[in-house]
């Protein structure tokens, strides 16, 4: 009966809390006088729920706090609920071992963690309103560096002064600390002025270190201590400015790391690796549990390192490539390509090539299906942009960075050219069925044969099923060549679809009929400023 009573008085308080009938706070207090639930559920177990609410999506996980993301709005509202409620958290070290990602967050929440290992999260805007990192905040940091119970230590700022502070405070000393727990390290200093961070790495043993990021301008006098301090990191990223005195550490340096940390699974790096010939130090290293390698910066470095890596069948690689030439294009990529289909008997999965240069767009990315037992045959993706390329030099430098793939197993061709595609580069791939061509004038003998040749009426491509068209130009004002081409395709009923797409002259409507009636289905967009048809 009493359960009763209370539920009817519940439910009449609720509804002059909705109707905004008197007090709002006193009703609410009285609404959750009432709730026994707090009571009967031992207090332990009453923590292990809040926990859960604030950290339900991922609870400590080493991915959770890797974007910076904040608490979700209304995560503590439960210490509103009730004081015994309230009692409870506050005496739940766990509930605050993330004490949010601005310094007035940290200052807030801080005294209640505790013994707990945390997670340091600081991530303010560039213009946000900065708090003070400064006396109880930071002895705070110091006790826990002194307990070593810092967990994660990711730090995001555009104010050097401020994480110079907290690094300066992450830092062990004589006191005791060695930093031996911390997991996850992601500093991005976006501050123009460097943050010395060479004390940190000196001073921390950091052998359960899994994930190191560092972004911006810090200044390291040795990466030497990490190789024999670390033996447990799955993911590495490094864009730090090479013009500081302590840039991105020499190929010799990055291998010892590389070597001391078998269970790599992500290599990320900007400025490739500073070749270091001279002492004799450089060997190979083998990286068998990589999923993921990406390095950015001048084209003979990223070589250099490459081929000093011996990487495993399944990888995603990205090349960012700074300032490449033709004849870097085709005196290196093309070699390493042949070596890297050769080297077994199945295919990696991805290779990307790109440019970071604005003057001279190169991109090349090979995709690859590796072999399995109901498709003996690799299926290979290859994707060309060559814009800024000399025209006389682009025929050649395709076919020299096609050649070392297996192109009967070709299956997909894309290219951003602006000139005729050489038959004798399409007459070698018989399987593509998808063909992606932008930038191409609609000229005599478009996709055909050689009239004179060996084969003049067969089909350049005849396994092919899609065709796409973009940013087409015209010779005279004719569509004759497309539709010339399209017969010829499609003379023994073979269907294909069309899509003509981007900066196109106006398709005249008994053009487009007669497409409509040569292919399967036909899609014309033009481009945004244009008028669809």
């Amino acid at each position: 009966m009493g359960h009763e009573a209370n539920l009817h008085f519940i439910q009449a308080l609720e509804k002059q809390i909705e109707e905004g009938k008197g007090d709002t706070i006193k009703l609410k207090r009285a609404r959750n006088s009432l709730l026994n639930i707090s009571m009967r559920i031992p207090p332990e177990i009453l923590a292990r729920i809040f926990i859960w609410n604030v950290f339900r999506e991922a609870e400590h996980s080493l991915d959770r706090l890797s974007h910076f993301e904040g608490l979700r709005k209304g995560s503590y509202n439960f210490l509103l609920v009730c004081y015994h409620w309230f009692e409870v958290a506050s005496r739940t070290p766990e509930l605050w071992s993330f004490w949010g990602i601005t310094l007035n967050d940290w200052k807030t929440r801080h005294h209640r963690s505790g013994g707990t290992p945390i997670d340091l999260v600081l991530y303010e805007p560039r213009y946000y309103h900065r708090g003070l990192f400064d006396g109880p905040l930071r002895d705070a940091v110091r006790s826990r560096v002194t307990r070593d119970i810092i967990r994660q230590a990711h730090l995001v700022s555009y104010d050097h002064i401020t994480l110079t502070s907290i690094i300066s405070s992450l830092t062990p000393n004589e006191e005791g600390g060695q930093n031996e727990n911390i997991e996850s390290i992601i500093w991005r200093n976006r501050s123009r002025t460097p943050v010395d961070i060479s004390h940190f790495f000196a001073r921390s043993r950091l052998s359960g270190l899994r994930l190191l990021e560092l972004t911006g301008d810090f200044h390291i006098p040795s990466w030497d201590g990490l190789a024999s301090r670390t033996t447990l990191l799955t993911a590495v990223s490094l864009g730090i400015n090479e013009s500081l005195p302590s840039p991105t550490p020499t190929a010799s340096q990055l291998l010892s790391i590389l070597a001391s940390n078998p269970n790599l699974r992500e290599l990320k790096l900007a400025g490739a690796a500073i070749p270091d010939d001279a002492d004799g130090s450089v060997f190979q290293v083998q990286l068998q549990n990589l999923k993921t390698l990406a390095l950015w910066g001048e084209f003979r470095r990223i070589f250099d390192l490459l081929h000093r890596l011996i990487l495993p069948q399944a990888l995603e690689i990205y090349l960012g490539i700074d300032n490449p030439t033709v004849e870097d294009l085709s005196q290196t990529l093309a070699p390493y390509m042949q070596e890297y289909f050769q080297r077994d008997d199945r295919f990696r999965d991805t290779l990307a090539v790109s440019s970071s240069s604005a003057h001279g767009s190169i991109s090349i990315v090979v995709s690859v299906t590796s072999a399995q037992a109901t498709a003996p045959r690799p299926r290979v993706s290859f994707s060309v942009d060559l814009g800024g390329v000399r025209q006389n030099l682009v025929e050649q430098l395709l076919t020299n960075l096609i050649a070392p793939i297996p192109r009967e197993s070709l299956i997909s061709f894309t290219a951003d050219l602006d000139i005729k595609l050489p038959e004798e580069l399409l007459a070698v791939m018989p399987n593509i069925n998808t063909l992606s061509i932008r930038g191409v004038e609609l000229t005599e003998g478009f996709l055909q044969p050689n009239p004179d040749g060996q084969n003049p009426n067969a089909k350049l491509l005849p396994s092919l099923r899609s065709l796409s068209l973009e940013d087409i130009t015209l010779n005279n004002d004719n569509w004759g060549h497309l539709m010339t081409y399209l017969a010829h395709q499609t003379s023994d009923n073979q269907t294909i679809s069309l899509r003509v797409s981007g900066n196109v002259p106006h398709i005249p409507p008994e053009v487009v009929n007669e497409i409509n009636d040569l292919v399967g289905e036909f899609i014309y967009h033009q481009n945004p400023w244009g008028e669809d048809e």
